[in-house]
């Protein structure tokens, strides 16, 4: 059999010759299992015989799937029927991961407990991401991207005053407890490295607790200083300047100055120098005290001429700062180009289709792109036939609703 690209990456990788099994559905476990491919762990995807994973649903319709489902092998099989439930715990016997997503208790009900798993394979890792973790009174209640972003606190920092809490326009609850799931996946398998007697481990992720994790300050404020941090549109409240300006040709730029010294080189970037000495703006506390003098002279600047005008002063006395881009502004960065920040993956449709680069980059490990997620059961043949199942009970089970 010729191989795929992703076949052949994964052979070198940093994670060759861990096998993982993703039975979640949706994005964020998902997510975790394609991390872990793109370091080039074998990851199949299992899904119901009739495809109904709701991310093959999503607008846009089929491209989500397939970019986030990248590098996968495509497997059906209905876990909860009595043949489908033995063909699993026959092929969890040679993966090192399982992944899944599924309301607390699913599992269980399906007959395919802990103890089960582990009976069958006594190393077996299993990463369960659910929204509340598997204890606690909302253990059993549903979860999507956007409860968990709100029940972290995450959603009330997001918009401003007049605005209320704000959702980005894309599941970021998903994604973070995705990473989160890729992090735990690679740590219980250096765990298992350096004791190979060690039984197999069971990851209890909350996506929730995976969004609070990223405010680690908030319990701290409101413990010891009684404060409750707010919205504050594209400000900060921490640190002066930190917003987001626009330029008199309609671009939007966010410009940070959290540094005596950058502050200095944003005034002469303005022309502006004796800003720096001002009383009112000399240390963070002050410029903080005087946030909104300091954002409308910035605001004012800015206003005052094109982006270009402004990101060529910035730029020359070292400020940090970027226009806001849009995936069109991504595409054409020079410097996104250079480093092939988007690659293609080759697809059996498109021919290919842009998406993000492996990341991070690591010495030696230079992959192929990854094909584009595969089609329901693509690879029935190849994964249950290596089970020694023979070809035509892989028939009859297909049209038994098995697989």
């Amino acid at each position: 059999m010729a191989h795929s690209p992703a076949t052949t990456s994964a052979a070198s990788g940093p994670l060759a010759g861990i096998r993982i099994l993703d039975m979640a559905t949706v994005l964020a476990a998902p997510f975790s299992a394609t991390l872990c491919g793109d370091m080039g762990a074998e990851v199949i995807k299992l899904e119901l015989p009739d495809g109904s994973d709701a991310l093959r649903t999503l607008a846009p319709v089929d491209l989500f799937w397939k970019v986030t489902n990248r590098g996968k092998k495509g497997m059906t099989l209905d876990v909860r029927k009595p043949e489908g439930k033995a063909l699993f715990l026959k092929l969890i016997m040679s993966i090192d991961v399982l992944v899944e997503n599924f309301r607390t208790g699913t599992l269980e009900k399906w007959g395919l407990d802990m103890a089960t798993l582990h009976n069958a394979n006594p190393k077996l890792i299993v990463l369960r991401l659910t929204g509340f973790g598997q204890t606690g009174p909302y253990a059993d209640r549903p979860g999507f991207a956007r409860i968990f972003e709100a029940m972290s606190g995450f959603a009330h920092l997001t918009g401003d005053a007049q605005s209320g809490p704000q959702h980005m326009n894309y599941p970021l609850g998903d994604v973070v407890s995705g990473l989160f799931g890729a992090f735990s996946i690679a740590t219980a398998i250096a765990q298992r490295a350096m004791d190979p007697q060690q039984r197999g481990t069971v990851i209890d992720l909350s996506a929730t607790e995976a969004m609070m994790r990223l405010l680690d300050p908030l319990a701290a404020e409101y413990e010891k200083q009684g404060s409750i941090r707010q919205r504050a549109g594209n400000r900060a409240t921490y640190t002066a300047p930190s917003n987001m300006y626009r330029t008199a040709d309609g671009a939007f730029v966010t410009v940070v100055g959290s540094s005596a010294a950058i502050f200095k080189r944003i005034c002469h970037a303005m022309q502006r120098p004796e800003l720096a000495e001002d009383e009112r703006f000399c240390s963070n506390p002050a410029r903080m005290k005087h946030v909104d003098e300091l954002d409308g002279i910035i605001a004012q600047w800015c206003l005052s001429q094109s982006y270009s005008a402004v990101a060529t002063a910035l730029q020359s006395h070292g400020v940090p700062f970027s226009k806001i881009y849009s995936i069109a502004d991504v595409a054409a960065d020079p410097h996104y180009q250079a480093r092939q920040a988007l690659i293609r993956l080759p697809d059996p449709e498109h021919g290919s289709l842009p998406a993000p680069c492996i990341v991070p980059r690591m010495t030696g490990y230079e992959p192929a792109p990854p094909r584009t997620g595969p089609a329901p059961g693509e690879h029935n043949e190849e994964i249950l036939c290596a089970l020694g199942l023979p070809r035509g009970e892989l028939q009859r089970l297909h049209e038994a609703g098995v697989v």
